[in-house]
């Protein structure tokens, strides 16, 4: 099968830093765009920050394989003179400096749109363009708190948990950011124009709270219905949520339709529990209780050959390791000269770009000229190439 390239033309200047705006335009990259990141000749910080892998940071590779690199200092006139050339050519700028900062080094959003009115430029931030906490320092665990989803991890008598993954810097940033930026370019081809998007992290994150806001709470301003940890998708009802086996391993169940929930109860031994479901109380912590001391009669390998080729909604809690060994995510996890590199999913026809990430500033002289800087922008940034 040919492999599909729909950004196959399109160049993307890359400014930004750490995850969120890195691991949007990777995705821009997979889709066959060409992406130039423009680095401070220090380096991103998120090169230098362990472990390593090939002498970089093996988080920075993950999240900016496939890319060309080319060190500027921005603060430079010569080197912002050759950054503006770059920009006439671009089609998409992504950058994730806090608000006005790109104004102070004369780099204003709506300035750069005036020398390229095509150019699409994403700002990713932890608060957005405008507002009290527009400037505020962050990160994600900042951002989901401030959006009212840290509040429903963890169990109920007890503190919030820190989620595994980085939910706001992706989910919140770089997963709508890049269909931000894949729907101004749609919008490009009909209007011929470009377009500013202020891709707040924050409210980005709030759209994993599409269910779970409106179903918990009566009306805007209202307290939540249930505690934490006691809601139908939080773990408080038991047909949704994990129990231990006699290994130690867990199991997680999500069987929320009755059918699926009377079957495993019935395979558990306890047909006369498929009523309680999402039984709620006192109800429901018995009937937990009562299913958490059948699971703990074998190891959850048992359990999962016990229960096989049936509907129960049952599923091991594997590891990083186990998930990446399974030959289903070969598709979006790839290794690219040493860096672990993972996707979104866009199926077989558009497989990871692999090539590692390039050492600093490796790219600067050919990827510039390539991009059609003038020589005289170049050797003046550059200097002469050796």
């Amino acid at each position: 099968m040919t492999p599909l390239k729909p950004l196959e033309g399109i160049k993307v200047l890359d400014l930004s830093r750490y995850l969120p705006g890195p691991l949007l335009t990777r995705i821009l990259a997979d889709y066959g765009a060409e992406v130039l990141k423009v680095e401070d000749p220090r380096g991103e910080g998120m090169r230098h920050l362990p472990p390593h892998t090939a002498g970089m940071g093996a988080a920075f590779g993950a999240v900016n394989a496939g890319k060309g690199s080319l060190a500027l200092n921005l603060k430079d006139d010569a080197h912002r003179a050759l950054f503006l050339e770059l920009v006439d050519a671009a089609d998409v700028l992504v950058e994730s400096m806090r608000p006005g900062v790109l104004a102070r080094l004369g780099l204003a959003p709506d300035a750069l749109m005036a020398r390229n009115p095509r150019l699409v430029i994403a700002s990713l931030t932890g608060y957005g363009q405008t507002g009290p906490m527009a400037k505020s320092a962050g990160h994600d665990l900042n951002y989901l708190a401030h959006a009212g989803l840290l509040s429903l991890f963890g169990p109920t008598d007890g503190p919030p948990l820190v989620p595994g993954v980085q939910i706001g810097d992706v989910g919140g940033g770089s997963l709508p950011g890049a269909m931000a930026v894949l729907a101004a370019l749609l919008e490009r081809e009909k209007t011929g124009e470009g377009r500013h998007l202020d891709i707040s992290l924050t409210r980005g994150a709030l759209a994993f709270a599409a269910v779970a806001f409106p179903t918990a709470i009566g009306s805007v301003g209202t307290p939540m219905e249930e505690p934490r940890g006691g809601g139908m998708l939080t773990g408080g009802a038991p047909c949704y949520r994990c129990y231990q086996a006699r290994d130690g391993r867990y199991l997680a169940v999500g069987a929320l339709e009755p059918h699926f929930f009377g079957a495993l109860c019935a395979g558990l031994g306890h047909p006369e529990l498929a009523a309680a479901a999402y039984a709620r109380g006192e109800q429901a912590r018995a009937a937990i209780h009562t299913l958490q001391a059948a699971f703990a009669t074998r190891t959850a390998a048992e359990w999962l050959a016990h229960f096989e080729g049936q509907d129960v909604c049952l599923t091991l809690v594997r590891t990083p390791e186990e998930a990446l060994a399974d030959p289903d995510f070969a598709p979006v996890y790839a290794d690219a000269g040493g860096f672990h590199v993972i996707s979104s999913d866009r199926g077989d026809a558009m497989p990871l770009r692999t090539s590692p990430p390039s050492a600093l500033g490796a790219d600067g002289h050919d990827a510039a000229r390539s991009w059609g800087a003038s020589d005289a922008a170049i050797a003046a940034a550059l200097g002469e190439k050796s």
